[in-house]
């Protein structure tokens, strides 16, 4: 199944990064419609990060045993967190904060490591494009 989804994505992203290899489309949450970038603001990016399944907030900071999720590979990339129309950060999981839609609160749609400032990473998949 995993394999479909990756050649599914890989087909379906040109309508999704322009020429200059940035999001052509709004990025908006799955669950409530809300803008999370406007178009033109990320670039696109691969890059190897496991995010935990999606959930409400309450769910994400408790860590017990294994967390369930998915390694994830296709992202959007910005390197300052103003860029962003609507988006909240979890609480810190050892040095990583998670990045969720500030407005219902699932994710994690993303990723940022605090040591590194500027990078901010979010999940093609674990988002809609309009």
């Amino acid at each position: 199944m995993e394999n479909n989804q990756q050649s599914k994505e890989s087909t379906d992203r040109s309508d999704l990064v322009s020429d200059d290899g940035k999001n052509s489309k709004s990025v908006v949450c799955q669950r409530c419609g809300s803008k999370v970038l406007c178009p033109g603001m990320a670039v696109f990016a691969e890059k190897e990060l496991f995010l935990p399944s999606m959930r409400k907030k309450s769910g994400l900071s408790s860590t017990e045993g294994s967390v369930d999720g998915d390694t994830l590979t296709a992202h959007w990339f910005v390197d300052d967190m103003y860029t962003f129309e609507n988006v909240g950060f979890t609480k810190d999981v050892g040095n990583i904060k998670y990045l969720i839609c500030a407005d219902c609160e699932i994710g994690p749609i993303g990723w940022h490591c605090l040591d590194d400032k500027k990078s901010f990473y979010v999940a093609v998949e674990r988002v809609n494009h309009a």
